[in-house]
């Protein structure tokens, strides 16, 4: 049988001239922009999160504090949110007009754009020379058509920077191997600086992907000397602004917030323990969150809209019922004594059953946070799954639920070819993953941030899987030609 090469796949060829080239990579991105530029016009809201971090960003520009604004006109400092966002807002405000939330997601789809080109560009180094550019490519595919990243480029909300900072992570970090040096060292430490300063967590970038940066580095490519001075300097850099907001936190606040507090609370307010433990003792999924979790305090508590797993016994069903009622009646505030009552509650829950506390629930809200249909900022009910009450959008959530199932399985897959930095990219998804253990409210947007490390492991996936079929096809096309 006559031997098939790899240069006779129908795609891609080895030597391709700059405009074949351009037009390979100018269509995804195509597709691309035509699903954010559609989903922009389709579901584009500024509320809630956008408008907090917005006012911070304002406030910025017009009387230089970092400060929220009262409904009565009253300023006054704040630290719930890191700098990061409300600096890139204050940014695209000056560009744009002030509070131009539209354009701020104009912007946003720039970057998830080339977020997109930089995660290519990231596994077509970490690949074998012979497929990197078609393993790049089939990456691209994946990362610019992915709905649930493109989603978010749509709201006002860090989501979008972060999956960029993280993609620069990951393209800095692989040019350094390749190229190490001042330059791809500065923008390492800027991208991983930059996601902590959006998200408290994304300082996990730095803390998974700063020692993959160096591990096994090849000395003939930098002395010694000179990494530990690049290392050195880069470390610094990258500690200063959170220097400079842990000093200004000290100074108004004078406590010691490196980043922002957990509970996303001020210093002084409540944190309502009580309440929070007790969630935790049954909330599993996204519905919980969004019925429950978030209305208090503040708004109703409905105890008709809790599972059944909310109560062990008649007694615990009694006593939820007449916190609910004196919660309710007390013009929706959670009072120290009210929340001390829902710290004896949830005690009496976790005496109990201990194990479904500390482990079965934990893990319970980090599997609907990973698997569940990527669809909440679509218009689409949460009882989802109820086929009796909307066929369309049921239908749709499962093609969802199958969708990030396919992300999910292809960058198993791609484990399996052991690109370089797969323990990297591994070991940030399972400290996330860890993360999450520990949240009492699930979202699945908390999982979004792997998603970075789920296109370049599953293009590799998805290019491997492709070669495989069409040079059998090939072989057998072969075979029957020297028949």
């Amino acid at each position: 049988m006559e031997a098939v090469s790899e240069s006779q796949l129908p795609f891609l060829p080895h030597t391709c001239h700059r405009l074949p080239r351009a037009l390979h990579v100018g269509l995804p991105l195509a597709a691309g922009l035509a699903l954010r530029g559609w989903m922009l016009r389709t579901l584009f809201e500024a509320n809630g999160d956008t408008l907090i971090y917005g006012g911070v960003a304002k406030n910025l520009l017009l009387h230089g504090r970092y400060a929220l604004t009262t409904s009565n006109g009253e300023m006054y400092s704040t630290l719930i949110r890191l700098p990061g966002y409300p600096l890139f807002l204050a940014l695209c405000f000056r560009l744009f007009g002030m509070e131009n939330y539209f354009a701020v997601c104009c912007v946003q789809i720039a970057l998830d754009l080339l977020g997109c080109v930089l995660v290519a560009d990231f596994v077509r180094r970490v690949v074998p020379p012979a497929h990197s550019s078609r393993t790049g490519l089939a990456t691209l595919w994946l990362a610019a058509l992915c709905p649930f990243t493109a989603s978010y480029t749509a709201f006002p909300l860090a989501e979008t920077p972060t999956l960029f900072a993280l993609a620069l992570t990951l393209w800095s970090m692989a040019r350094f191997r390749d190229q190490p040096g001042w330059k791809n060292a500065l923008w390492f430490t800027f991208a991983v600086c930059w996601a902590a300063l959006l998200r408290p967590d994304g300082a996990l970038a730095a803390v998974t992907f700063a020692p993959a940066l160096v591990f096994r580095l090849p000395k003939d490519k930098i002395p010694l000397a000179k990494l530990i001075r690049v290392a050195s300097i880069c470390v610094v850099l990258a500690l200063l602004p959170f220097a400079a907001w842990t000093w200004r936190n000290w100074k108004t606040f004078h406590v010691v917030e490196p980043l922002a507090p957990r509970l996303a609370t001020d210093p002084g307010e409540d944190t309502n323990p009580g309440w929070e433990h007790w969630v935790k003792s049954w909330c599993l999924d996204f519905v919980s969150t969004y019925e429950i979790y978030w209305n208090v305090p503040d708004d109703v508590l409905e105890v008709s809209k809790l599972p059944r797993r909310a109560f062990d016994t008649p007694a615990q069903y009694v006593e939820t019922t007449a916190l609910a009622r004196d919660y309710n009646t007390n013009g929706y505030d959670l009072t120290p004594a009210l929340d001390a009552r829902f710290e004896r509650l949830a005690e009496e829950r976790i005496a109990a059953h201990p194990l479904r506390y500390y482990l079965w629930l934990p893990l319970g809200r980090v599997a609907d946070m990973w698997l569940r249909p990527r669809v909440e900022n679509l218009p689409i009910d949460l009882d989802w799954w109820v086929y009796a009450h909307h066929h369309a959008e049921t239908r749709f959530s499962w093609f969802y639920v199958a969708l990030n199932a396919a992300y999910l399985l292809l960058a198993v897959a791609g484990l399996r070819g052991r690109p370089r930095f797969w323990q990297a990219m591994l070991a940030y998804m399972l400290l996330r993953s860890a993360l999450l253990l520990t949240v009492e409210a699930p979202e699945a947007r908390y999982t979004l941030e792997c998603f970075p490390m789920l296109f370049a492991l599953g293009g590799v996936a998805l290019y491997r899987f492709t070669y495989v079929v069409l040079l059998s096809v090939l072989k057998v096309k072969a075979s029957f030609g020297s028949d």
